[in-house]
């Protein structure tokens, strides 16, 4: 914790470099990222402050819509695509996922009960061939392509995909090696960038 607090003290202390950043945001990216601590947009991206919206959730997953159940995950969303009017939706999931490698198991979750609820989420369970594979890969994949499927039955999502405002993109980030790659609907394949 203690290199954390010492960068914490330093940070405030260049403030020329975050003035600008008082104006406002409008950021282009709305990012849908793991909760999971290894996966850090930032540096993924090379995004500097103010050029991402982020919404973190475990497992990257994107509830379903509720109109009359409001979530934070909705509220994010809708405010990205209606109020700030990002013209990119990346869902990015990544390899070594817990939250994924948890529903390709099967894995007892009765001890985390909010954990296993927020799981039930997920849309369909992601399919794997091996789901002894560490990484989870074909299922983390899987996995984005259901949240991608899920976005568009926002109705903030489906109305600017209609008139061409908006773009989904699922990528597929390994923490093990750094390397992202992008599904192409041509090849349905997750290509490198």
């Amino acid at each position: 914790m203690q290199p954390l607090i010492d960068n914490a003290r330093t940070f405030g202390q260049r403030p020329e470099e975050f003035a600008r950043l008082a104006e406002g945001q409008s950021p282009d990216v709305l990012f849908i990222t793991c909760s999971d601590s290894r996966v850090v947009p930032a540096l993924i991206t090379g995004a500097r402050p103010g050029e991402l919206f982020e919404l973190r959730t475990a497992g990257n997953i994107v509830p379903p819509y509720a109109s009359g159940r409001p979530t934070g995950e909705a509220a994010t969303i809708e405010y990205a695509v209606e109020v700030l009017g990002v013209r990119d939706v990346v869902v990015c999931g990544h390899s070594h996922c817990g939250a994924v490698g948890a529903l390709v198991r099967g894995d007892d979750l009765t001890a985390v009960p909010a954990v296993r609820d927020w799981l039930a989420h997920a849309a369909d369970e992601p399919e794997a061939e091996d789901s002894a594979d560490p990484t989870v890969a074909e299922a983390v994949q899987s996995h984005v392509l259901a949240q991608l499927l899920r976005l568009r039955s926002y109705p903030c999502v489906e109305q600017r995909l209609a008139a061409g405002r908006l773009r989904l993109r699922g990528w597929y980030y390994e923490v093990h090696t750094g390397a992202v790659r992008e599904h192409r609907t041509d090849t349905d394949s997750f290509e490198s960038l």
